[in-house]
């Protein structure tokens, strides 16, 4: 009987197919996903009725072709111009899947002036610093703002707690090498000592307190969400950008743009953790907080996404949240003695041993932590000679062994706050020493 009803479901499908073909592209979304649908749903009821593989086979063949791109869409989006994944802000921009950036990939970036306006510049990913400039410098031109043109023009990374970095002309591939909140600026020698970054910029979040957009989102879906996320991040990494990474460092002729995006990441949901515990006013709500970010740790480690879940870890163990006493005294026993042991997990002691441990028993795929994945590259090249005489020393190379449209949205454009100093000064109107 339910062969029988399974038939006539497909033959329904099947019409439904003959008529999508005559029907204007308008109306195909909703159809094709209809197929779609149906052809998971006959892959699940394989193993009850084998004798469907055939017409299993022919539904595959068919949501292949109808989910494809076409040709011209293919090309059109190689040629569109592509930001870094932290400056998103538009949401159906954000959602699309992740591709690997390459040196030739041009992007569009803003860099700043010492009065806080900006110029959007269009850039290849591995441009010179000495080509921004030249851009910046053309863009000035055409400014009204700017009367006179400067003589010469220095670039700057501005962290959110004013540390600045001078950039040579020379260096290459500058985008990615910035931090969560870090901007570039363009000013003269002279400005460089007053050159100073208000928080927030221009095109930042205003943040103010409230309620957070993660009270209304289910711990799994964030967890799936991060996870997906991290898979697309690591899957664009080619095993040479560790190789160049160790081996090279900053004297290497193209840098590991995809490999640094990761670090950002890392560093990114860290930042994001203390940012919404220390946003929450309300105590209970702020506990509820922590137990959703505990969970949400627990299921990245279940699914093997251990770059996420150190980060989660490592951004609770933050010294602005580690020091809210009535916060973490309100979290259940259950939750507490939970977090002690994945902070055993992230203890550096014995050369991370737990870390090791939990690694080693663990079936691929997973997501590793990546700097600590860096950090033993590292060691393993800087200890271990590359020749023996004239021979390659093999035994080097060997040795170590590498939804919710909204919830996808919100995990994929994470609003943080790096300046470790104002996370503190927010813990203490929070919970003040005296409490």
């Amino acid at each position: 009987m339910y062969l029988l009803k399974w038939r006539k479901r497909f033959i329904f499908y099947n019409h439904q197919l003959l008529l999508l073909l005559y029907l204007p592209p308008a109306g195909l979304n909703n159809k094709c996903m209809s197929f779609q649908e149906l052809y998971l749903c006959a892959v699940q009821e394989l193993s009850r009725f084998p004798e469907l593989v055939e017409d299993v086979l022919k539904l595959q063949r068919w949501t292949e072709i109808l989910h494809s791109p076409a040709e011209e869409d293919k090309e059109s989006r190689k040629k569109q111009v592509r930001p870094l994944f932290r400056h998103f802000r538009r949401i159906d921009a954000c959602l699309q899947p992740r591709e690997a950036f390459r040196g030739s990939d041009e992007i569009f970036c803003r860099v700043y002036t010492p009065d806080h306006s900006y110029v959007t510049i269009r850039s290849r990913l591995s441009c010179r610093v000495g080509e921004i400039l030249a851009l910046v410098k053309e863009k000035l031109q055409y400014s009204e703002d700017q009367p006179t043109q400067p003589a010469n023009l220095i670039l700057v990374a501005v962290t959110s707690s004013g540390e600045k970095a001078v950039f040579r002309p020379s260096d290459e591939a500058v985008f990615t090498t910035l931090g969560v909140n870090t901007h570039l600026f363009a000013c003269e020698p002279a400005e460089l000592e007053s050159l100073v970054r208000t928080i927030p910029l221009p095109e930042e979040i205003h943040w103010s307190p409230g309620d957070s957009k993660l009270h209304d989102m289910s711990a799994e879906e964030v967890a799936n969400q991060l996870v997906v996320f991290d898979w697309e991040l690591f899957s664009c990494v080619h095993e040479v950008e560790f190789v160049c990474y160790v081996f090279h460092g900053e004297q290497a002729r193209w840098r590991p743009l995809n490999l640094e995006l990761i670090l950002q990441r890392c560093s990114e949901v860290q930042h994001w953790v203390a940012t919404e515990i220390l946003q929450c006013q309300s105590l209970p709500k702020r506990i509820q907080l922590l137990r959703k970010f505990i969970k949400i740790a627990a299921l990245c480690k279940q699914q093997q996404d251990l770059l996420s879940f150190l980060a989660l870890v490592l951004g609770l163990d933050n010294p602005a949240v580690s020091r809210l006493r009535l916060t973490w005294e309100g979290l259940p026993g259950k939750f507490r003695k939970q977090f002690q042991q994945f902070e055993s997990i992230a203890d550096p002691s014995r050369n991370h041993k737990s870390y090791r441990d939990l690694l080693a028993s663990l079936r691929a795929p997973l997501i590793p932590f990546t700097p600590l994945l860096l950090k033993d590259l590292t060691f393993l090249h800087e200890s271990c000679k590359t020749f023996h005489g004239e021979l390659v020393n093999f035994e080097k190379m060997a040795e170590p062994s590498p939804s919710h449209l909204q919830t996808k949205a919100y995990v994929r454009q994470l609003q943080v706050i790096d300046n470790q100093n104002l996370l503190f000064e927010m813990s203490s109107k929070l919970e003040p020493k005296d409490m």
